[in-house]
């Protein structure tokens, strides 16, 4: 029995030498070296490294917030994806993801409740900085209130501040519910929102949206706009016609003005902290908003413009993009076109995903910014394996 053993041991032996010595002749050239195996060189991406490459963070339809351990895997899998800038929303449902000072003192509430106890703001900034990505404070909700609420706590708290149509009822679009964005002390709200941010943390950046500032053009007819534009229009009331040209026009230099003061107030405390926008496409932003982006870039009011040209085919995305583009004048202000990548079960296909970047690339836009980190995270092999290389 022990010869069996010493036997098999010996043969084992035998058969691994001779598999080894297999091997090594069959690496060997005809002169006898050894043949270096050629490295293998990735091929190198074709974006600007120094274009913006967004994505925004949100909290409806997403848990990417809801622990230290996801917002790790958020950042992580932005880094994997090629993003180098992140837009975490940081005020929404009327309320922050922060503890905040500011909402406590007018509705009674610090932060949004399902995040009690923590602070995914200041979270993200760490994650965020150990990865070399940056972070901007996206305060998504704007001047809106609520959602089909009637205008939620902070209209029961200030009614004043409440949006009115020409029959005198809450301005509601789309199921949301809106502040007066005219009234000063709707914009002091804000303001002091932005500040609260500025100050608290290292923020890289500061953004409004297709709600901030805005109002739905059926807005204005509270007691505060009509007596404001009373006083400016010798004594004459607003149109009955929301639509009305010269209306729109005086209301969206309304809003302009907070865009410059907003600014302003936000540079004063940090000078190199980034205020962008990502308004609705024009000229639907005005006429529907009151959203004059144009005179925004054209001031110089903000450092970079991020327009939503959220579409579902190239053609009506290319559409909207060289739209946009007839506006844009002034080149010293950034701009980097709103990509929609994922809305709600709808996922961009690889194929469209690439034409949309195409486009880009064809206009000389040489970056962008995802909505939203949901379909960044679904679509990550896209990312990886073509999204760099689009010329």
């Amino acid at each position: 029995m022990l010869n069996r053993k010493t036997n098999f041991k010996q043969f084992l032996l035998w058969s691994l030498m001779v598999v080894f010595l297999f091997s090594s002749a069959c690496s060997k050239g005809s002169s006898g070296t050894q043949t270096p195996t050629p490295p293998i060189t990735p091929p190198t991406p074709s974006w600007d490294v120094n274009a913006m490459r967004g994505a925004w963070i949100t909290t409806a339809a997403s848990t990417a917030l809801d622990s230290r351990d996801n917002i790790k895997a958020m950042v992580s899998t932005c880094k994997a994806a090629g993003i180098n800038n992140i837009f975490v929303v940081v005020y929404n449902n009327g309320r922050t993801i922060y503890p905040s000072s500011v909402m406590h003192a007018l509705i009674g509430i610090r932060q949004l409740e399902r995040y009690a106890g923590r602070d995914p703001l200041q979270e993200c900034i760490d994650e965020g900085k150990l990865a070399g990505i940056k972070v901007h404070a996206w305060f998504e909700y704007g001047f809106s209130s609520s959602y089909s609420a009637s205008g939620g706590p902070i209209v029961a708290a200030k009614p004043s501040w409440a949006a009115r149509d020409v029959n005198g009822q809450l301005v509601v679009k789309n199921g949301f519910d809106w502040l007066n964005g005219i009234h000063p002390e709707v914009q002091q709200f804000m303001v002091d929102l932005f500040k609260e941010v500025v100050i608290n943390y290292n923020i890289d950046g500061v953004q409004g949206d297709d709600r901030l500032p805005a109002m739905p053009s059926t807005g204005g007819y509270d007691t505060y706009t009509t007596a404001l534009y009373k006083a400016e229009n010798g004594g004459a009331s607003p149109p009955g016609n929301s639509a009305d040209a010269g209306w729109i026009r005086w209301r969206a230099n309304k809003l302009n003005s907070f865009v410059k003061r907003l600014r302003n107030e936000v540079k004063a405390i940090k000078p190199t902290v980034q205020f962008t926008m990502s308004p609705s496409p024009y000229p639907f932003s005005i006429n529907e908003y009151l959203q004059d982006w144009p005179t925004w870039v054209d001031s110089s009011w903000v450092d970079a413009v991020m327009p939503q040209c959220y579409r579902y085919t190239i053609n009506d995305y290319d559409a909207v993009l060289t739209l946009q583009k007839s506006y844009y004048k002034n080149p010293n202000v950034l701009f980097y076109p709103g990509v929609l990548v994922k809305s709600g079960s709808t996922i961009q296909s690889d194929g469209l995903m690439s034409q949309f970047i195409q486009s880009n690339r064809n206009n000389g836009f040489k970056g962008e910014v995802f909505f939203f980190y949901e379909g960044v995270k679904d679509k990550l092999s896209w990312f990886q394996g073509m999204y760099p290389y689009i010329k």
